[in-house]
């Protein structure tokens, strides 16, 4: 998204100029479609600042070239602007040996899937080469003027560590990132950097934030069409994720020794999945099995072969 508006630069000077919200990976083909909007999108006025909701590569990737290109700040929370750094410069932080270990841990025992985890080095840095050095931290609860108007900032967990969505009442807009998305739901995992993360609930816990928002609300996602029905959308996303979770919970009651993270997929994921969708399929598999645990439904254990597994809570 770019938004027109009058800000002060860096040296506090009023300049009319444009806001852009998240900016896709880098890449040849991104900066030669970000040139384009440059030079027939922008009236002649210079971009004055980057937003980013969070710092997956798809919204973080560009940040670095437009500040640097514009010489404007980059603004994000400080728990995803340090995350990415880490990102950055942590050549395993989505692959190598650490990431095949986990999910090895975690019942998936195919090799070839096991090599392309191993393989996948500097994933996260070729997608986001670089970061600018300084960055101005948004907060939960606090206001952003955008376009002469008050967008308030609303925290979300699960997805990200500290995705922020901007909120304005007075238009009656969100820009909802990648926390309510209109077709598809988005994706909340375990990481094997946070191996007990509790990632599920977190973002239930973070959907009902959206809920004193009004009915009539205008969401703007980071990846479909804007869309009203925010209310109705949350709804579905809850109900979607609880209808997971029984179909685990039935899944385990036909299972004597227990269900690993890889044993669930098919319960969950009914399609083909390639290498990739994988990495994501054990991620969302954990996060669900987690929650049940956390929630004293399920227990975990390891069992001989050297993966956890997890099975109702018999009581007393």
């Amino acid at each position: 998204m770019v938004q027109r508006e009058r800000q002060p630069d860096v040296h506090g000077n009023l300049v009319d100029g444009w806001t852009v919200v998240d900016c896709c990976i880098d890449s040849a083909t991104t900066r030669a479609q970000w040139e384009q909007v440059f030079a027939n999108c922008l009236e002649g006025l210079p971009v004055l600042r980057v937003i980013v909701t969070h710092m997956h590569p798809d919204h973080i990737g560009l940040a670095h070239w437009i500040c640097e290109r514009w010489q404007v700040r980059l603004w994000i929370s400080a728990t995803d602007y340090n995350t990415a750094r880490i990102a950055v410069y942590d050549r395993e932080g989505f692959g190598g040996e650490a990431n095949a270990d986990f999910y090895a841990l975690h019942g998936m025992r195919d090799e070839e899937f096991l090599q392309h985890v191993r393989a996948r080095v500097s994933y996260f840095p070729t997608l986001v080469p670089a970061l600018p050095s300084t960055f101005r931290r948004l907060l939960d609860g606090g206001a952003v003027e955008i376009g002469g108007r008050a967008w308030q900032c609303i925290s979300g967990y699960g997805h990200a560590p500290e995705h922020i969505a901007l909120h304005s009442q007075e238009l009656g807009v969100l820009l909802s990132g990648d926390m309510v998305l209109p077709r598809i739901s988005t994706n909340v995992s375990v990481h094997a950097t946070e191996p007990e993360a509790d990632s599920l609930r977190l973002f239930l816990t973070s959907l009902t934030r959206y809920l004193d928002l009004p009915l009539n609300t205008l969401v703007l996602p980071s990846h479909g069409k804007p869309f009203t029905g925010l209310h109705q959308r949350i709804q579905q996303l809850e109900d979607h994720h609880r209808d997971r979770l029984k179909d685990i919970m039935d899944a385990d009651a036909g299972s004597a020794a227990g269900l690993s993270a890889a044993d669930i997929l098919p319960v969950l994921f009914k399609q083909t999945l390639d290498a990739h969708q994988m990495t994501f399929a054990m991620g969302e598999a954990l996060a669900h099995l987690h929650y049940l645990w956390f929630g004293g439904q399920m227990d975990r254990w390891l069992d001989s072969d050297g993966v956890h597994r997890f099975r109702h809570r018999i009581a007393g």
